[in-house]
This record gives structure tokens, sequence and C-alpha cells, in this order.
């Protein structure tokens, strides 16, 4: 079995333009998740233009995140039918396109339709070019690739954050939507030369009939991975959302020194998607997971409890690099677990159903705060959330090195 897979990967390696699909997939990723946040950074310019309250802008993005899964099983099963590319490419013109338009939407109800659609783009894309990156990548690198794609949301984040100040002054913030669709290009082009990955030609699904079996008989790893994923949506959202609020509130923080620490633990985060990714390719999926929980365990009382703004910034970048250092295996750990025919449509809807389940997060950790406190609900809820990620790893299961190729 050794040889096999060291065939295996040196044939991959060899594979024409395998570099042109994952660049694709990851490029992809990254334009999503910045369409996604510089919605976050305009709260009260759209609260101006549309003449609504800022929550009604804020409850926006929960419309997002409810149509996440319906992309993700539409776009998941046609990329499992008829190739990742295709699918791929109409995806990010889709996306790209809606956001291109939302500053021009004529009223907050167009606005709010506008963002639905950008949601079916943004949970669609996830599936596609997670398993576009992971099938088309060497199979020794793909805990590297797998971190390398999953680093690109901390990435488009860091864009957005970015674009507001070099882009709003001098062009308008109509530019900052618009200005996305110069990544969309290269996406398309790259896509257009790779190659479909021999793990789809070797397990494309006759027909949707054959989709809706392979789910059905797998019922049971998509519970345990839906669960898998909300519990680590708790653990990422209950670690970001709230935290600058945290920081103004609590220590004072002004909003250039918490935009200078989000900077900062961004990059622990890239970091972190990177380094255990990488890892786990040497010790193992869950291993690697529990590894990076350990991290942001031991980064808790700093993170939470620090007294100075040094002892803060080294709690806030271990934290992140702990929780996307989590995110970083999930690439590579939901394809090998996949059943190989739904491989795009299968850890796309798990992924965007454990989103969704788990977006209360923010809403219970900000309750917890009136009852305990800012420092020790931050602290609770992450503790809590990383005791049950411990517990769902341990009993769980993985398949790293699986040969995407075979039916198997």
């Amino acid at each position: 079995m050794e040889v096999t897979l060291i065939d295996l990967s040196t044939k991959s390696l060899r594979r024409p333009r395998w570099q042109f699909a994952t660049a694709s997939g990851i490029l992809g990723w990254i334009l999503d998740a910045y369409f996604f946040f510089i919605l976050i950074f305009l709260l009260d310019t759209l609260a101006a233009r549309f003449a609504v309250s800022k929550a009604a802008i804020v409850w926006s993005i929960t419309v997002t995140l409810v149509t996440r899964p319906l992309g993700a099983l539409v776009l998941g099963a046609l990329a499992d039918r008829y190739g990742r590319r295709g699918p791929l490419v109409a995806c990010v013109l889709f996306f790209s396109i809606v956001s291109a338009l939302t500053p021009f939407a004529p009223s907050y109800r167009a606005f709010l339709l506008l963002r639905a659609l950008y949601g079916i783009g943004m949970g669609g894309y996830w599936g596609i070019g997670a398993s576009l990156v992971i099938e088309s990548s060497p199979a020794r690198w793909r805990g590297l690739f797998s971190g390398i794609l999953q680093a690109g949301y901390s990435v488009g984040y860091l864009l957005a954050a970015a674009a507001i100040p070099l882009v709003v002054p001098r062009y308008g913030w109509q530019w900052v939507f618009l200005g996305g669709l110069v990544l969309a290009a290269p996406i398309v082009f790259f896509a257009w030369l790779a190659p479909e990955p021999e793990a789809w030609r070797s397990n494309r699904p006759a027909d949707f009939g054959v989709v809706a079996q392979a789910l059905w008989e797998h019922k049971t790893t998509f519970v345990y991975l839906t669960a898998l994923m909300t519990a680590i949506t708790c653990f990422s959202h209950g670690s970001q959302d709230l935290y600058p609020d945290f920081l103004r509130a609590v220590h004072g923080f002004s909003a250039l020194a918490t935009s200078n620490l989000a900077i900062l633990y961004n990059l622990g985060a890239i970091l972190g998607a990177l380094a255990i990714g990488h890892l786990s390719q040497k010790i193992g999926r869950r291993a690697s997971i529990l590894a990076a929980l350990c991290v942001a365990l031991i980064a808790v009382p700093a993170w939470a409890f620090g007294s100075s703004d040094a002892v803060l910034a080294v709690g806030a970048f271990t934290m992140q690099f702990g929780v996307q250092g989590v995110f970083g295996v999930i690439p590579a750990h939901l394809n090998e677990l996949s059943p190989p025919a739904v491989r795009s449509l299968f850890p796309g809807v798990v992924y965007q159903l454990g989103m969704l389940a788990g977006a209360p997060s923010v809403g219970i950790e900000f309750a917890l705060r009136r009852v305990f406190g800012y420092s020790w609900a931050l602290a609770a809820f992450e503790v809590a959330s990383i005791a049950a990620l411990i517990l769902l790893c341990a009993f769980g299961s993985e398949r790293k090195d699986r040969l995407l190729e075979t039916a198997g």
C-alpha cells in the first residue's frame, strides 16, 4: 500500500497544469472572503445609503448565512455531476457580479436580495474550491495545500481591511465592491487552464440519483461532520466576533489600536492554518486538530484576562494561530472522509450547515457577558467549545492519505 501511495503522489506531481487548479481554488476562496468582509467595514455607510438602521444592515449578514447551505447543495451537485471547473467559474462570476451590483441597489429590499444571492454563491464555492484543490494537489502535499486554502479566508479579511483606507478616501466606497472584479479575472483564467482532477473523472456519478444515494448511504458520517463543523464554528466565531468590542469596552482600545491588533491576530491565523495544515500530513488530521486546540487552550488566560496591551496581543495572536490551525486541517479532512461521488457537495453542505448551526454562538456569548462579565464569558465559551471539539475528535475517524482516485 505504501508503494502505491508514493507512486500516486509522484504521478500527481507530473500531471500537467495541476498548479492552475490549486491556484484557482485558493484565489477564489480569498475573493469570496473579501466580498463577505467588506460589508462589515461599511455598516454605517450602507445604513446611510439605504436610510435604515445599522441593525438592518447587520441582519443582511444573517440572510447571507441562511442561503449558504442552498448554494453548497445546488452548486456542489453540479460540480460532482459535470466537473469542478465549469461550476467554479460560474460561481466566481456569479458572486462577483452580484457583489459589484450591491452598491447600486435601488432599495434596501433589493440590497437584501443581492446579499441573499451572494450567500448562494459564497456557500457554493467552498465545496467546489476545496475538492478542486485537494483532488489536484500531490498527495504528499495535501495537508499543506489544505492549510493554504483555508488561510485564504484570513487573507480575504486582510484585503478587505486594507481596501477601506486605501480605496474609499480616493475613489469612494462603491469601488471597494467593484474592485473585487479585478481578482475574478485571473481566477477564471487559471480555472480555464486547469485540468479536471483525475479523482473526479474516476468517480463521476452517472446521474443525480447516484448523488442522492451517496448522501443517504453516508448519513452517519454526514451528521458527525456537521456536528464537528458546528463546534468549530462556535470555537472560531466565539474567539473573533466579539473580541474587537471586548478590547474597546474592557480595555479602552481606540479604533486604530483595535484595527492594528486585528491585523496582528489575522497574521497569526494565516500562520496557524499553514503550519497545522502541513503538520497534519505528518502526524494525522485528528492529532493536528488536537494540537491546535491545545495551543488555543494555553492562550485563553492571556487572550481573555491579559492585563496589558502586550499580553493581550500575544494572547490574541496565539489564540488565532490555534483557531485557524484547526481550520487549516479541515479541507483535507472533510474531502478524505467524503464519499468519492459527492466530494464537492458533501463537504460543502457539511461546512455550510455547521456555519449556520453555529451562527447563534455570538448571541449566546454576548448574553453570558451580562451574567459573568466579558472576560469570563469569552473564556468559558471558548473552553466549552474546545472541550466539545476534543471529544468529537477523540471519537471520530480519519482517512489521511486516502487514494482519492479510487471508489473505496
